[in-house]
């Protein structure tokens, strides 16, 4: 098994744990995901967010640089299992060396204020993917959710300048979170592939934050690539007996099959979200993806779909456009 994760939360979950005094590192914590769990699944690449919740905090620039230090420093102190990679070129080197790659990105383009330097800036840090939003409208665009917002508009004119300087540099735009007028302006406006790091089908699970399946198709069409979410929200409408949305492997399949029905088995990849989400996991860490790769047999997908799905078309998609 080898796993290529396009999103998780767990830079955030670190940097707030650290500044509440109680540390723990990359290596080893009672997490979602650490190395030594994501070596029990194969993973030879985790996309590392940086996330700062405008509305719960004074400081956001200072957290993101503090959560990009600690992207850097728990990478050197992890050299013998994880290093950075910017390129594709970097992926493989990582891969031939037996390593996992880190790749860093942004989940909220407000971080950048508004400054087409802010973004060449953090390109220079090493951020090779970014958000036009969270929940929160910016100068930007409108977001998916919350769902007062999700029919304010799409792109902003300074949203389209931002798109094709993330294109012109290099930094992949990412659709997630942003509104579904958003993600037609990318459609509309985007001359290279985009991805939607970690969504899923709206017509499976009616929620704003998923895509439709015009969206879907859209993405599919134009290269681009879809990592598949595993909140339990995401995944089915209905709570389960015990009243919770749960996360249950079969349902992530069945995202994944529908998604692959519209867009096409090169559109999908994996986006877990792990530490962004509640403990309502079947899957409860990184190092139990053997229940999704069980659930994806059972769902009919033949082994060489699943690598697909798994890694490869993440690869093909950095390969790309890195």
């Amino acid at each position: 098994m080898i796993i290529a994760d396009m999103h998780c939360d767990t830079l955030s979950r670190l940097y707030a744990n650290r500044q509440q005094k109680t540390p723990y590192s990359l290596r080893s914590n009672p997490f979602q995901l650490d190395l030594e769990k994501m070596k029990q699944s194969g993973y030879i690449l985790q996309n590392f967010a940086v996330f700062v919740d405008f509305g719960k905090t004074s400081t956001p620039y200072d957290d993101c640089a503090g959560q990009i230090a600690l992207f850097q420093e728990e990478a050197q102190k992890n050299q013998d299992s994880i290093l950075p990679a910017a390129s594709y070129h970097e992926i493989k080197r990582n891969m031939e060396a037996g390593k996992i790659s880190a790749l860093l990105t942004i989940e909220e383009g407000a971080l950048c204020q508004g400054s087409l330097v802010r973004l060449q800036d953090f390109y220079r840090l090493g951020v090779r993917m970014m958000t036009f939003t969270w929940n929160y409208p910016n100068c930007l665009g409108s977001p998916a959710e919350p769902a007062a917002h999700s029919h304010s508009g799409g792109l902003t004119p300074l949203g389209i300048s931002f798109l094709t300087e993330m294109e012109r540099i290099g930094m992949i735009p990412d659709v997630s979170h942003l509104s579904d007028e958003g993600i037609q302006d990318v459609c509309r406006y985007a001359k290279k592939p985009f991805c939607a790091s970690h969504s899923n089908a709206r017509s499976l699970c009616h929620r704003n934050r998923n895509l439709p399946d015009p969206l879907i198709r859209s993405i599919g069409a134009q290269g681009g690539i879809i990592g598949v979410n595993y909140y339990g929200p995401f995944l089915s409408s209905a709570p389960n007996p015990q009243g919770r949305h749960y996360s249950y492997a079969k349902d992530i399949a069945a995202h994944i099959r529908h998604i692959s029905n519209l867009g096409g088995i090169s559109c999908i990849g994996l986006g877990s979200d792990f530490d962004g989400m509640d403990d309502n996991l079947e899957i409860s860490h990184c190092g139990r993806m053997d229940l999704l790769f069980h659930a994806l047999q059972k769902a009919g997908f033949h082994d060489s779909e699943i690598d697909k799905i798994c890694f490869q078309n993440v690869l093909a998609f950095y390969r790309e456009l890195l």
